[in-house]
C-alpha cells in the first residue's frame, strides 16, 4: 500500500479544508525568498573526504511539485521555500548560503576580504557554501567570522571557512557572545548523547525524503550530517551598542542572552543598513524548548528584546536578515515582521500566564489557547518549528515546573509499570486494541497513540499493537503543520516498523570536547559516575595543570565527584597528576593511554596512579541507542 493510500479520510479533509483557509494567494516569501538569486550549488550534492554524502539538497527536489494528501499544506509551502538553495545578494556587499544546511550563511565584503557570519553545521557545507560564493564573487579570503549564538548550527563549520592559523595571527579574528563557549560545549556535552538521540526523532534522520517521509523541519530542510568544529572566539562582544569594525566593516551589537539561545546577539551594520536578527526572528513561531530537549527559553524576554530591537534600528533599516529563511526588505514591512514577531512570544507569555494563575495546567492552556487574528493570518507566525501547544507547555514549566499541582500525578509509577496496571483495568490487551483500532478508523489518531502506548510499554512486542502505533503515528504526522512535530511521529513509525536507528549525529566533536574549560570537564565527568556503584569509594586526586598554572583537586566521596581548584592547606591526596590541559582532556575522555601517556612522561605522577584507574572505572557510559517509543 502506498503512502497516498494509507492516507485516511479525516487527514485528507483537514488538509484539503487548511488548503482552502489560508491565503495561499499570498506569495510575497516566495518573490523574497527568490529575490537576489545568483546561482545554486549544481549538483546539490556535498561529501566528505571519504566520500561520504553529508548534505542532499537534491533530494528535496520533489518539493516542485504539487502538496500530495499526505502533507500539511502550509507545511509544504514552508518547506518548498526553504529548500531554495544557492547563493544570493540580500543587499550590495551581503550575500547568502542558503538551502545547503539547516541554517544559512551570511558574507559581509569588507575591504580586503569577507566576513563570514554562522558557517553552518559541518565543515563541508561551509567549505562548499564559501567555495560557491567565490567561484562568483572572486576569491576573497575570510578576514572574519561572527557566531551569532551558541547552537552548532551557527558555528559548526567554521574550520570550512577559516584556520588556526589565520585567527591566531589575527588575521581572521572570531566575534562571539559573552558565554559563547561556554554555552556552546555545555549543551553538546552535559546531555549531549539524549539531545542527539532525539535529535534524530527531531530532524527524521532515517526517514526518506519525500512526500511519506522527511519534507523539512521547518526552520531549513534538515541538518547536515559533516564534521562539526569549533575554533574558541578572540572578540568578545559583552554590551548592547559595542561597535567593532572588521576589515572595515562596522557593526553594532545588540545582546540578547535567554532568548533563542542563552548565548546570542543581533547586529546591524550601518553602512548598508542591514540588520541581523539571528535566530530571533524568522519566518516561524520558533521553539521555546525545541523537542531534542534544552534549557526552557524565556519569551518575556525575548519579547522585550525585539522591542528594543525595533527602537533601536528598524528606522534605520532597509533589509532584514537571520540566520534561517530569506530576508525582508522595506523599512515599513521588516518593522511591522519584527512587531508581529513581538507580539507573538509576548502573547503566547502573558496568556499563558494568564490562564495558569486561574489553576489551568499547561496541557490544558495548550488546548485552549488562540492567537490573535492578526497573528493567526500571517505566515510567519505559524508552528512550523516550534509550536503554540508545546510552547506554551514550556512556558508552564518554566514557571510551575513538571507537576501539576493535583497530587494524584505527584507519586505516579513509571511508564512501564503504569501501563501494565491501564491494561489491567481495561481488560486486557486484546480488548484495548479491538477498542483502539475502531477509534482509527473514526480518526481519532491522537486518543489510539495515547492508549496504544500502554499496550506497548506493557507487552513491547505485542506486533499488533506496534502496527496499529505506527499508522496511528503516520496519520498524524501527515496532518501536521510543524516540520519537527512530523518527524517525531513518522520516526516513530518508523523504528515501531523497523527498529531504532539509533544516533546518526552526534555533536559532542573533538573541538568541542577540547573547548571544555577544566571546570566544565570535570562536571563533563562527573555526570557519568555510576553512584551506586561508587558509594564506598574514597578517591582524591591533584592535578596540576602546569600551562594554566593551578591545582585543580577532584574528590569521589558518597558516589559524587566533587571538584574545585585547590587553594591553602589541604589533606594530602592519593596522587598528583602534572600534565597539560590539552593530556588532561585526552586523559580524562579516553582519547589517549593513560599508562601510555605516563610511561612517555607526558603525565608525571607523585602517589597511587592506580587511583585514577580507580575512578574511571566508575565512569558509566552513555547510550546513543536508548529506547523512545518503547520501553
Amino acid at each position: 500500500m502506498s503512502g497516498l493510500d494509507r492516507v485516511s479520510a479525516s487527514v485528507r479533509s483537514q488538509n484539503e479544508e487548511t488548503s482552502r483557509s489560508l491565503p495561499f494567494q499570498d506569495d510575497r516569501d516566495f518573490a523574497d525568498a527568490q529575490r537576489g538569486f545568483i546561482a545554486a550549488l549544481r549538483p546539490g550534492v556535498i561529501e566528505n573526504a571519504a566520500g561520504d554524502v553529508v548534505w542532499d539538497s537534491d533530494a528535496f527536489s520533489f518539493l516542485d511539485g504539487d502538496c500530495p494528501a499526505t502533507v500539511h499544506p502550509s507545511l509544504w509551502r514552508q518547506s518548498k521555500l526553504c529548500a531554495m538553495q544557492g547563493l544570493f545578494e540580500v543587499t550590495e556587499g551581503i550575500y547568502q548560503i542558503r538551502g545547503l544546511d539547516l541554517s544559512n550563511m551570511t558574507l559581509v565584503e569588507g575591504d580586503s576580504g569577507v566576513v563570514v557570519i554562522d558557517p553552518l553545521i559541518s565543515q563541508e557545507t561551509a567549505a562548499a557554501g564559501l567555495a560557491l560564493y567565490r567561484t562568483h564573487r572572486g576569491a576573497r579570503p575570510v578576514t572574519g567570522v561572527i557566531f551569532s549564538h551558541s547552537h552548532i548550527d551557527h558555528f559548526g563549520g567554521v574550520r570550512g571557512v577559516t584556520t588556526d592559523d589565520d585567527v591566531t595571527a589575527g588575521r581572521c579574528p572570531i566575534l562571539a557572545p559573552s558565554g559563547f563557549v561556554e554555552h556552546a560545549v555545555e549543551e553538546n556535552v552535559y546531555a549531549g548523547m539524549a539531545m542527539a538521540r532525539r535529535s534524530a526523532y527531531m530532524y527524521g534522520a532515517a526517514l526518506p525524503r519525500g512526500p511519506q517521509g522527511a519534507v523539512g523541519a521547518g526552520l531549513g530542510p534538515t541538518n547536515s550530517t559533516g564534521t562539526p568544529t569549533l575554533i574558541s572566539p578572540t572578540v568578545d562582544i559583552s554590551r548592547t551598542g559595542q561597535t567593532e569594525v572588521v576589515d572595515g566593516v562596522r557593526i553594532e551589537f545588540q545582546l540578547t542572552p535567554g532568548t533563542e539561545a542563552p548565548s546570542e546577539m543581533n547586529f546591524y551594520f550601518p553602512d548598508h543598513r542591514a540588520l541581523c536578527m539571528a535566530e530571533n526572528a524568522t519566518h516561524t513561531l520558533h521553539n521555546l524548548l525545541t523537542l531534542r530537549g534544552a534549557l526552557v527559553r524565556d519569551p518575556h524576554v525575548w519579547s522585550k528584546y525585539l522591542t528594543e530591537s525595533i527602537n533601536r534600528y528598524a528606522a534605520a533599516t532597509d533589509v532584514l536578515f537571520a540566520s534561517h529563511h530569506w530576508p525582508t526588505w522595506g523599512t515599513a514591512r521588516l518593522t511591522e515582521f519584527l512587531g508581529l514577531q513581538r507580539d507573538l512570544y509576548g502573547y503566547l507569555h502573558d496568556q499563558t500566564l494568564r490562564a495558569l494563575n486561574k489553576g489551568a495546567t499547561g496541557i490544558e492552556i495548550a488546548e485552549t489557547i488562540e492567537l490573535p487574528p492578526a497573528l493567526a493570518r500571517t505566515w510567519h507566525t505559524h508552528g512550523y518549528y516550534g509550536s503554540v501547544s508545546h510552547n506554551v507547555k514550556a512556558i508552564y514549566q518554566r514557571y510551575m515546573g513538571w507537576f501539576d499541582g493535583n497530587p494524584a500525578t505527584l507519586w505516579q509509577h513509571p511508564p512501564d509499570e503504569s501501563a501494565a496496571r491501564h491494561l489491567e483495568y481495561m481488560g486486557g490487551s486484546d480488548a484495548v486494541l479491538r477498542k483502539a483500532r475502531a477509534s482509527y478508523e473514526a480518526g481519532d489518531f491522537r486518543w489510539v497513540a495515547q492508549v496504544v502506548n500502554y499496550v506497548i510499554f506493557a507487552e513491547p512486542d505485542n506486533q499488533r499493537a506496534r502496527a496499529l502505533q505506527a499508522d496511528a503515528l503516520e496519520q498524524l504526522g501527515y496532518g501536521a503543520e510543524n516540520g519537527t512535530w512530523r518527524n517525531f511521529f513518522l520516526m516513530g513509525a518508523y523504528e515501531l516498523r523497523n527498529g531504532s536507528v539509533g544516533t546518526p549525529i552526534v555533536t559532542a566533536s573533538a573541538d568541542i570536547a577540547a573547548a571544555l574549560s577544566i571546570e566544565q570537564l570535570f562536571d563533563a565527568i562527573a555526570l557519568r559516575v555510576d553512584g551506586p556503584r561508587a558509594w564506598s569509594a574514597a578517591i582524591t586526586l591533584d592535578w596540576h595543570v602546569h600551562d594554566q598554572n593551578i591545582v585543580h583537586r577532584s574528590e569521589l566521596r558518597n558516589g559524587l565527584l566533587v571538584h574545585f581548584d585547590r587553594t591553602g592547606e589541604m589533606p594530602p591526596p592519593d596522587a598528583t597528576f602534572v600534565l597539560t590541559s590539552a593530556d588532561l582532556h585526552a586523559a580524562l575522555l579516553g582519547n589517549s593511554d593513560l599508562k601510555q601517556m605516563i610511561a612517555d612522561g607526558a603525565i608525571t605522577v607523585d602517589g597511587d596512579a592506580s587511583k585514577l584507574t580507580e575512578l574511571l572505572g566508575y565512569l558509566d557510559s552513555p547510550d546513543p541507542d536508548f529506547a523512545i517509543v518503547t520501553p
